[in-house]
């Protein structure tokens, strides 16, 4: 079977509401963490964050959106999907068709709206709130299949921060099995008080931008974006811009703790083992690492460890959460599109903010822009509970 290759993406972060913006950002070292203005919190005046810089009521207007349920999960989702779905050309009849496929990715989903479902429900109201139906973390996956008229398999997947980066692993098995010739696959998550709350709880939110793979490294700090992918076979993609191959992909539960992965980083090490394996790579063929890097003292210093076991001279490596902050959900697919323009233009995107290394493991991530040869990129996503997923992406 030939290879599977992307021939559409699309992406909104805090940094740009295209590739080629974000790409521009990530080019200069400019980072959208900062003081969020559409996101409403008592932490908002305390916390940076990666926030999407358009609000809710314009994404809707140029969406042409005016559907009451729809959220701001759903909004950046389909300001994502259409431009991939754009991109890779794909018509009316190809998006119907039964053998086109839609694998979606949250966290948040329609949690954004808590507060004003809750409103609905203790007032007097005898119909249901509009916002019921948007709630769960597939609504946005159910807006996107009516919105292009989705013929085939349609799923999400919620593991946490590698979701999406998961639903980029499914779409491509889908592929390979034959249970899909085309596959949307990608991830979304918006800025909600569940999550900021949440994490805040756990105590490793960062009161300043985030400094991944730094000794003094102090928390992450929470974004929102949306990113997809389309996925087809190479052979079907003759007369089609080809942005990479999907090469390689991994997946293993450290099963350590509910929000840590274990000092020797069991569950990071297999992922990325498993994504070199089925690649048919050996770990010097990797010529750059996306990592997860969410600049948390566990992830770093465990992926750090993890990295040393499998590849012993680690290859360069950053992490562009300093540039997004954690977009949970859609993590996975947001460093998917940052490593296929890695690929796509030859070039290496630094780690913002980083000043020393990690005493237990001595390793410095990239911290200046660079162009150079790129063969294999990896990209690492690893979520709560220990969910780790690794992707490799290969220059065509």
């Amino acid at each position: 079977m030939s290879r599977i290759v992307v021939t559409g993406m699309g992406i909104i972060t805090a940094i740009g509401s295209t590739p080629e913006a974000n790409r521009a950002a990530l080019i200069n070292g400019k980072s959208g963490i900062g003081k969020a203005y559409s996101f409403r919190s008592k932490y908002t005046e305390k916390l940076p964050f990666g926030e999407i810089k358009v609000a809710t009521a314009d994404l809707a207007e140029e969406l042409n959106i005016t559907e009451a349920s729809a959220t701001r999960t759903d909004l950046i989702a389909l300001y994502a999907a259409q431009q991939a779905v754009a991109h890779a050309g794909l018509s009316g009849a190809e998006l119907s068709a039964a053998d086109m496929a839609l694998i979606g990715a949250s966290t948040v989903g329609g949690m954004c709206l808590t507060d004003e479902m809750y409103g609905d429900a203790n007032s007097q109201h005898e119909s249901d709130s509009p916002y019921l139906q948007s709630y769960s973390n597939s609504a946005n996956t159910s807006f996107l299949q009516r919105q292009f008229g989705i013929g085939g398999i349609v799923n999400t997947f919620n593991t946490a921060c590698s979701s999406s980066a998961n639903a980029i692993m499914y779409g491509a098995r889908l592929i390979r099995s034959g249970l899909a010739r085309k596959v949307i696959a990608g991830g979304v998550d918006s800025l909600s008080k569940y999550t900021v709350n949440g994490f805040n709880a756990l105590m490793i939110l960062s009161d300043e931008p985030c400094r991944p793979f730094d000794a003094g490294r102090k928390g992450l700090n929470l974004g929102e974006g949306a990113a997809f992918l389309v996925l087809e076979k190479e052979e079907d993609a003759v007369d089609k811009e080809v942005y990479a191959a999907v090469t390689g992909y991994g997946n293993s539960n450290d099963a350590f703790h509910a929000s840590s992965t274990s000092a020797e980083g069991e569950g990071p090490y297999l992922s990325m083992q498993r994504a070199l394996e089925t690649a048919g790579l050996q770990p010097g063929d990797i010529d750059f690492i996306n990592a997860h890097g969410t600049a948390t003292e566990n992830n770093d210093e465990t992926e750090s460890v993890a990295m040393l076991r499998l590849f012993g001279k680690v290859p360069a490596f950053a992490s562009t959460k300093s540039y997004t902050g954690h977009t949970l959900g859609a993590a996975g697919a947001v460093e998917a599109v940052f490593s296929l323009l890695c690929l796509r233009h030859q070039e290496v995107y630094p780690s913002l903010n980083f000043d020393r290394e990690i005493e237990a493991t001595m390793l410095t991530p990239e911290r200046q822009y660079t162009q150079r040869p790129l063969r294999h990129i990896m990209s690492n996503s690893f979520g709560f509970g220990g969910n780790c997923t690794s992707l490799v992406f290969s220059k065509v």
